[in-house]
């Protein structure tokens, strides 16, 4: 009897993971933090701990010590905690590929602009030269800029550098003679520009390709250093998950393998690019899912950016007498499309600036999903809805936007609209009302990395050095915890991942950030200049001293 006693206190001991003292064995213990579990009831607390990689418990510092014990106890000394922060719109593999490159970011002018690719080229000795985000919005000459200067500098070596957005290209004759593109080449979905019937080097939008088509394709070597630099960048803003907007099925494969391998760690919801190629390969199949990586997703264009007037407006642009942009795809090609994920698993994920695209792309949605249950497509960017189409939002037709576009646009975004069309563009605010949820994003590289930045866009409606006073369309700010929610848990969801992550509650993987200010308190003005202390996935310190 003495015996079995025995054996069954061992039995249970070794069940529920208990020591001499009778507490339950974990890896770490977190306690005397200020923590946002952003719960439903965005619960705060003091501690919590973790367990092979997932959240156990959740409460005071008290209640945690007197059941838990850890060969890890990490004082928070009363910092705030967060859950691991979600971008839910960028380029991952993008931001790793452009620190390979020049970085037009910030330039003045475009005679800055060749003053950068002159001196990379020097210290590079490239073959190809390619660089990313140059804006003319931001230069005293708010044009496009010719390919005359680079054709002089660099004769013989290719020179194409993208414009912030992604969506118009300059590109040098040698870059366009390796593209075999001439004055009679056609131009679908997009424009080749010229004057007096000359070539003046700018591309907008699917004429791109035929350029970047031509750019010598990255050695796997290049591939995992332009990961793991990317990495490297998200860790230490504490984003745990990266949404990347298009990734075709070698770099998925890639990731995958350096995933599996464990020399990248963070997590990425991988949308497919839109390609006859990708979706013959993947529409047959199910969605790929393992702890780190989620391909259940295709990424579709539906037209260009309002900063290159490739967005496609119902009325003209207030700015260029009789322009519309454009459509990428034709509206048949899309519906087609669409129609096809729509009888597959996967969900739909449709990039739509303008009015003109976004409806187009709300009532194919909405007609496709209204008796198919739980599908949560999203129509990126949500830019600018005409005010009869914002009623086709919600739980089911996600918007998902990027802050950050708001405050980088407003300069000019008026011009390009008009003052009531103006009235639907980044209404932030009016999406969720309608949506009941909002996944926030930065489109990074096109904009900066910084969750924090995407924070104080969403909630202060201003620049960095406090413009414009009161915020722009300071109506269509969120709340601080609106924000919040739409950096974690409506992020997760989005991704069908609310379940695994987007909240510091049992069960979930523990994925959280340490930051040196309150978010939540802080002053306005602060915000930006905020930082992570430490970024932890599964419970493992993944950035902080």
């Amino acid at each position: 009897m003495i015996k079995k006693a025995l054996f069954l206190i061992l039995f249970f001991g070794m069940f529920f993971g208990c020591n001499d003292n009778g507490k339950q064995e974990a890896d770490l213990l977190v306690i005397n933090a200020n923590i946002y579990t952003v719960d439903d009831q965005f619960s705060t607390a003091e501690a919590f701990v973790v367990k092979d990689g997932k959240f156990l418990a959740v409460g005071t510092s008290a209640e945690m010590q007197e059941k838990y014990d850890a060969p890890e106890v990490l004082d928070a000394q009363g910092k705030t905690i967060l859950p691991g922060l979600i971008d839910a719109h960028a380029h991952f593999y993008g931001l790793g590929s452009s620190m390979q490159a020049v970085d037009l970011t910030g330039t003045t002018s475009f005679k800055e602009v060749v003053a950068r690719i002159t001196a990379f080229q020097e210290e590079k000795k490239s073959d190809f030269i390619v660089g990313l985000g140059w804006d003319q919005n931001d230069w005293e000459i708010k044009e496009f800029p010719v390919k005359d200067t680079l054709d002089v500098l660099f004769p013989d070596t290719p020179v194409a550098i993208t414009r912030i957005d992604g969506h118009a290209l300059l590109a040098n004759q040698a870059a366009l003679n390796a593209a075999n593109i001439t004055a009679n080449t056609p131009a679908e979905g997009g424009e080749i520009e010229k004057k007096n019937g000359k070539l003046t080097g700018i591309l907008i939008d699917n004429p791109m390709a035929l350029v970047e088509n031509a750019v010598p394709e990255a050695s796997v070597k290049d591939q995992t250093a332009a990961l793991l630099d990317a990495q490297k960048e998200v860790f230490q803003y504490g984003l745990t998950t990266v949404n990347d907007a298009g990734l075709d099925r070698a770099t998925m494969e890639l990731i995958d393998s350096l995933q599996q391998a464990g020399e990248l760690e963070v997590r990425i919801y991988a949308m497919i690019s839109n390609t006859k190629e990708n979706l013959d390969y993947f529409l047959d199949r199910e969605p790929l899912k393992t702890p780190r990586l989620n391909v259940r997703s295709v990424k579709f264009y539906a037209d260009g950016a309002l900063g290159s007037r490739g967005a496609a407006l119902k009325e003209p642009y207030s700015d260029k007498h009789n322009h519309y942009g454009a459509l990428l795809s034709s509206v048949a090609d899309f519906k087609k499309t669409a129609g096809r994920i729509a009888n597959s698993p996967y969900q739909m994920n449709t990039h739509a600036i303008g009015d003109s695209a976004n409806v187009v792309v709300l009532k194919t949605y909405d007609s496709l999903l209204s008796d198919a249950g739980d599908r949560r497509w999203k129509v990126e960017h949500s830019q600018i809805i005409a005010p009869e189409d914002f009623k086709y939002f919600s739980k089911n037709i996600i918007p998902s936007v990027q802050p950050t576009h708001a405050t980088s646009d407003m300069y000019w975004a008026g011009e390009r609209l008009g003052e009531e069309r103006e009235k639907g563009a980044y209404a932030y605010k009016k999406l969720l009302e309608e949506a009941g949820i909002i996944a926030l994003g930065t489109d990074f590289p096109v904009e900066q990395v910084s969750p924090f930045l995407t924070f104080y866009a969403a909630v202060a409606r201003k620049d960095t050095k406090n413009y414009p006073e009161g915020g722009y369309m300071p109506e269509q700010a969120l709340s601080r915890e609106e924000a919040l929610r739409g950096m974690t848990i409506w992020a997760a969801y989005s991704n069908f991942e609310e379940d695994e992550k987007g909240s510091i509650e049992p069960g979930k993987y523990a994925d959280f950030v340490i930051l040196d200010r309150d978010i939540l308190k802080v002053s306005e003005e602060q915000i930006p200049d905020m930082k992570a202390s430490a970024t932890y996935l599964d419970g493992k310190k993944v950035y902080g001293n």
